[in-house]
């Protein structure tokens, strides 16, 4: 069942990555998990996704390593494998380190695309990242300065892959047809995409006013809000790190049909994101985020049109395999072709499950 006493605010503070950390703990990831999150050896909960699994199947899944090709990630259009057909353990640094908080995301992306050598899974998904980014947008990114982000969905993303052995998507990654017991997992406890400091701090800038003196923040829009991390993990975003940034107003919104083993939030609007819309003002002063919005349905599309507001934020999958947003186009071709008043001004990776291809995309409204 759903953790009725879990406290967000608690776990927080509570955390730390020599006590929950598979990597840096010692302890097999199950028991990281149910220590974490306060759930006992003995639970039989059944994490529901794409699939069905419990923290004692996943954690037998783990231990069988590359069985029953449970770490094939790397294979060609056709799905057949490619060599090398796992990447390097520097490799998998490499790209996990790409979303590091300290970094300056276009320049890390051209530093892993000049580091690769020829002929390895490196080059090819180097390659890959870096002709996806986009950026026409001043200001958004933070520039490279060390500073700390508590991010436990990311400090568990980055173990799961070095356990996978998954190093970043290739263009064939959108022909990928497996998945890991891993997953259902995270998207329980945390969410269906990782927030990266990068893209948090990317969403709260858009929130700032043009006019600060005079002007209130904008409101954020989190339709399909799910079990909240990103509303979380958006309320508390270190401000302190944006010169003169005001306080984020993120409104989590969801018809709550899901279940999540999970609540990061105890706010959230229960209501179609259509109706929301429609009750105040179309969205209108507001910036519209969507995190994974599901591709069936009939969801992504009737929300994005219904929008009046001038910036929209979606977080999902950014190559062919229709798994967010849409079955049969990308979410930026979808944007170009039905909505002619906005314009890509941003897109730049998330980190990415094994087998997953995600972004972050920035729509705003063409100035008149």
């Amino acid at each position: 069942m759903a953790l009725k006493n879990f406290n967000p605010g608690t776990f927080l503070q509570d955390w730390s990555e020599e006590k929950y950390s598979p990597t840096q703990s010692g302890k097999p990831f199950a028991q990281c998990i149910g220590e974490a999150f306060g759930i006992p050896p003995t639970d039989a909960y059944v994490y529901r996704a794409q699939a069905e699994t419990t923290l004692h199947t996943t954690q037998k899944a783990i231990a069988g390593k590359r069985s029953y090709g449970l770490h094939g990630w790397y294979h060609d259009d056709d799905g057949k494998p490619i060599e090398p057909l796992h990447p390097s353990t520097e490799e998998i640094a490499a790209y996990t380190s790409l979303f590091d908080p300290s970094l300056n995301l276009p320049k890390a992306l051209n530093g892993f695309k000049a580091n690769a050598k020829a002929n390895t899974l490196r080059h090819g998904i180097s390659t890959h990242l870096t002709s996806r980014f986009h950026n026409t947008a001043n200001g958004l990114l933070p520039s490279k300065k060390v500073r700390s982000h508590v991010n436990p969905y990311y400090s568990f993303w980055t173990y799961s892959c070095q356990e996978l052995e998954w190093a970043g998507p290739l263009p064939s990654t959108a022909y990928t047809k497996i998945s890991h017991h891993i997953l259902p997992v995270f998207y329980h406890h945390f969410g269906c995409v990782v927030p990266s400091y990068a893209a948090l701090h990317v969403i709260a800038k858009l929130a700032q006013p043009s006019k600060p003196s005079k002007e209130s923040v904008l409101p954020i829009l989190d339709i399909g809000s799910g079990n909240g991390y990103w509303t979380y993990m958006l309320r508390n975003f270190p401000l302190a790190d944006i010169s003169g940034a005001k306080q984020l107003d993120v409104r989590p919104i969801d018809n709550q049909l899901s279940e999540y083993r999970v609540s990061w939030v105890r706010d959230t609007i229960k209501s179609d994101g259509q109706a929301y819309l429609k009750q105040h003002d179309d969205g209108k002063g507001c910036i519209l985020l969507l995190v994974y919005p599901q591709a069936t349905g009939n969801f992504t599309g009737p929300v994005l049109k219904a929008f009046e507001g001038d910036t929209i934020v979606v977080a999902g999958t950014q190559n062919g395999n229709g798994f967010t947003a849409f079955q049969d186009a990308v979410v930026d071709e979808w944007v170009e072709n039905s909505l002619s008043a906005f314009d890509l001004t941003l897109r730049m990776p998330l980190p990415s499950f094994a087998g997953k291809d995600e972004a972050l995309f920035v729509f705003q409204r063409k100035k008149a």
